[in-house]
């Protein structure tokens, strides 16, 4: 359930574009920093947005410059980080972690069990400084693990978990004036996200003969239009909350990935199975 939360850079202004990176980089480079490069391992988008979001609305100071790395060592490329790229870094980790030991619980990946195991250290530390987001993650995995053992086919139940999985991530401290707000946007987010994962998965999943909560939609008639019109309301609802946030700085960028961004992936894959249905 990775990478939808992205820019659509296709439309995104040169200005905005090199904000974004900057962001993104100052990600990579935390990650580096306070986990190694095992951390960097862990490294995706998603978290830039979370980054961009908090950054604006706590304007925590910000350290700024240009530099090469290994991943780009011909050209310097400018990043920017703060308290908040920092907590990005260790929920990022944390999201890893907690994932690939979920691929192991399921899948018997011996891959992710390596991996596992080599963040489990970090996670532990990562666990002891915040809690409340990493008893949150642990819950809901175990809770949605467990849905799909059982072939629950509500899919509001399921999205509703991951819902309040990403509420916590977004919640940075519970600042009583702000922190409801985020939380519910981010559960609107998360429960988007569940869903797109679903619907991008589902014709792949039944071919497999693999779980999905969006099966039993399907056998009952519904189809792409209404899956479209479920997304389109959840992301809609996240949008509501994310103008209720003050936020100014960065907010191209972050209403680019809201309301263009998270469609990228859907839009793709429509498209190619259109194309498959004109060709026959």
């Amino acid at each position: 359930m990775f990478g939808y939360i992205v820019a659509n850079s296709k439309i995104l202004a040169e200005q905005d574009k090199q904000r974004y990176k900057a962001c993104y980089c100052g990600l990579c480079r935390a990650l580096k920093e306070r986990h190694g490069q095992i951390g960097r391992m862990t490294l995706t988008y998603d978290m830039t947005f979370l980054i961009l979001v908090l950054t604006s609305l706590y304007e925590p100071q910000e350290c700024t410059g240009c530099e090469r790395c290994l991943v780009h060592p011909a050209k310097k490329h400018g990043f920017a980080s703060s308290e908040i790229t920092d907590y990005a870094a260790d929920m990022n980790v944390a999201l890893a972690y907690l994932n690939q030991m979920d691929n192991w619980k399921d899948d018997k990946n011996l891959l992710s069990l390596v991996f596992a195991k080599l963040l489990k250290k970090r996670y532990g530390r990562i666990s002891l400084q915040y809690p409340r987001q990493c008893g949150a993650m642990e819950s809901c995995l175990k809770q949605l693990s467990d849905f799909e053992k059982s072939g629950e086919q509500n899919p509001d139940i399921a999205a509703g978990i991951f819902g309040r999985l990403m509420g916590e991530l977004f919640v940075l401290r519970e600042d009583g004036r702000w922190s409801p707000t985020l939380r519910s946007m981010g559960e609107y987010l998360g429960e988007f996200i569940y869903i797109m994962d679903a619907v991008l998965d589902l014709e792949g999943d039944i071919r497999r003969g693999r779980y999905n909560p969006l099966i039993s939609s399907r056998d009952a008639g519904l189809g792409d239009e209404y899956f479209r019109e479920v997304l389109t309301i959840l992301i809609g609802n996240c949008c509501m909350q994310f103008d209720i946030l003050p936020l100014v700085d960065d907010v191209g960028i972050m209403r680019n990935i809201l309301c263009s961004g998270v469609w990228t992936k859907y839009e793709l894959q429509m498209a190619k199975k259109a194309k498959r249905k004109a060709a026959g």
